[in-house]
């Protein structure tokens, strides 16, 4: 008998997010146990992830840390042919998306992000703010042009993994009271995932904090 998966981390982070969404739409029970931030770390945490990060995952004595890993181990084991596509090219398609969200979009999104909600107004740095946002919406705009004329999700007709890690920093983007340029693929496409119970119950539902 399988044991339920646990999760490790605080249900506002955006990494965790990532995990809770892709359980939410694999119907995966788990159990979430509060860790980082706020909460910190319980004692002999660094043996499960020895970066003192979250999330990470336990289940059936097999551990595992980094987001877009954990994303990707659940959409193949419990999600082949819906959130892990099975055609190699159409998966490898998907995890391009899934490295751009970590490297280039994130990027420049988390200094606009820590700076407009987890910094006190008085020791913000506006311009440095302003010129992340500037380069956000860059970045974003790569992921416009490539939405057009698509009629549903990144990678195709059906969600994937490669959605996740872009829906959680979506709802950051357009979560935060800031000047968006217009982008009509991309809001139509936020606009889907709202729809998505596991979206709003993980990801949209949670203030950002």
């Amino acid at each position: 008998m399988r044991e339920m998966l646990r999760v490790w981390g605080r249900d506002n982070s955006i990494n965790v997010q990532k995990v809770l969404w892709c359980c939410g739409e694999l119907g995966l029970e788990h159990e979430r146990v509060d860790a980082g931030g706020a909460y910190g770390f319980p004692e002999g945490y660094e043996e499960i992830n020895p970066n003192r990060l979250v999330p990470a995952i336990e289940e059936d004595g097999f551990v595992l840390w980094e987001s877009n890993a954990i994303v990707r181990y659940l959409a193949a084991r419990y999600g082949a042919g819906t959130l892990w596509p099975e055609d190699t090219r159409a998966r490898a398609r998907a995890d391009r998306w899934m490295d751009w969200q970590a490297t280039a979009l994130w990027e420049h999104l988390r200094p606009v992000f820590w700076g407009l909600v987890r910094t006190p107004p008085e020791e913000r740095d506006e311009a440095a703010i302003e010129e992340a946002r500037r380069k956000t919406a860059g970045a974003w705009a790569i992921l416009e042009r490539h939405l057009e004329g698509r009629e549903e999700y990144v990678e195709g007709d059906a969600l994937t993994m490669a959605d996740i890690p872009l829906g959680v920093s979506a709802r950051r983007w357009f979560g935060l009271d800031i000047e968006r340029p217009p982008m009509p693929n991309l809001e139509a496409w936020y606009g889907r995932l709202l729809e998505r119970e596991a979206f709003r119950d993980c990801v949209a539902g949670i203030p950002l904090t």
